[in-house]
């Protein structure tokens, strides 16, 4: 019966044993310690693929910048001297096409606070190329627990998995992904002209912030819009595949100033800086100089597309 009794006892022994080093693992498991973002790995970005691009394709213009290649949104294309509603002079930067329907950014709070944990990366489930990329974001505020430590959520798959309580916002950022070492010096708003770092399925991803302007989704859980009214050196024709974006912006002689005309400035209630296109013709160009006379040229086509274009700068 001693024997017996020595026996269970060993067995129980090593069964806690067992129990307790289970559990050690479990807390130990990499899965919840958090990630250095100056470590992890940083994830290939390419805006002029294909796949994410619409008006600025490198198989159709072989001098953009390759895949991870840093792009300089201060020069060529990539930025535009046009007119505001009275005239003013305006800069906006040119990203491209957007979808109106916003990606989601996770945001990360603890319960009853206001403000965004330090240091914890924004985090995101699309990249320039994936469907449903947007460089438009609703912020998604994900409530996690007092002892959540900054980076240990680091995907959307772990904020599933940890069933953390999400609360969807209204509220918009305009936040273009680009590659690493990219720079677009000018801002309106207060914010940094420096690029922020987020997490995109566990590796490092980078984005600018254009703050000039608060900006809501629309009751729909859209992006708002704003109308801008352009002209190109050739009139759109579905005949002439050069005609249109392709043939560029009309400018003033020996300058790169167009009559591109902007509806709304960022002081306006209705501004947004995704554009919707209104093509006038070209034969209007000199007439154009304001709103008003935008409005009144010949109007080849209205909403041809959403371009997002925030405004940098405005001079008289």
């Amino acid at each position: 019966m001693r024997t017996l009794l020595i026996t269970r006892l060993k067995w129980l022994i090593l069964g806690l044993a067992s129990i307790v080093i289970f559990t050690y693992c479990d807390e130990d498991n990499s899965d919840d310690q958090p990630k250095d973002p100056d470590t992890a790995p940083i994830v290939s970005v390419d805006r002029f693929s294909d796949d994410a691009a619409v008006l600025m394709k490198r198989s159709e213009n072989s001098v953009l910048p390759g895949a991870n290649e840093p792009i300089n949104f201060d020069q060529g294309d990539f930025i535009t001297q046009g007119f505001g509603p009275n005239g003013e002079i305006v800069k906006y930067y040119n990203f491209d096409v957007q979808p109106l329907a916003p990606a989601p950014i996770y945001m990360f709070y603890k319960d009853g606070s206001m403000d965004p944990i330090a240091d914890q990366l924004s985090v995101i489930n699309v990249i320039p190329g994936d469907v449903g990329y947007n460089d438009f974001w609703i912020i998604y505020k994900v409530i996690v627990p007092d002892n959540y430590i900054a980076n240990t959520i680091t995907s959307v798959e772990d904020i599933i998995d940890k069933g953390y309580e999400i609360e969807i916002t209204k509220t918009l950022v305009n936040c273009p992904v680009v590659p690493q070492g990219s720079t677009a010096n000018l801002r309106l708003g207060n914010e940094t002209n420096e690029i922020d770092r987020g997490w995109y399925k566990d590796e490092i991803v980078y984005y600018f912030t254009f703050m000039e302007a608060d900006l809501e989704t629309t009751p729909s859980n859209l992006n708002p819009i704003s109308p801008i009214y352009v002209t190109f050196n050739i009139n759109p024709d579905d005949m002439n595949p050069d005609s249109g974006p392709p043939s560029g912006s009309v400018t003033e002689p020996g300058s790169l100033q167009t009559h591109n005309v902007l509806a709304t400035l960022p002081d306006d209630a209705d501004y947004s800086p995704l554009w919707s296109v209104h093509v006038y013709d070209n034969a209007d160009f000199d007439n154009v100089m304001d709103l008003q006379t935008a409005q009144a040229a010949n109007i080849l086509a209205e909403g041809v597309m959403y371009v997002n274009c925030p405004v940098v700068y405005i001079g008289d």
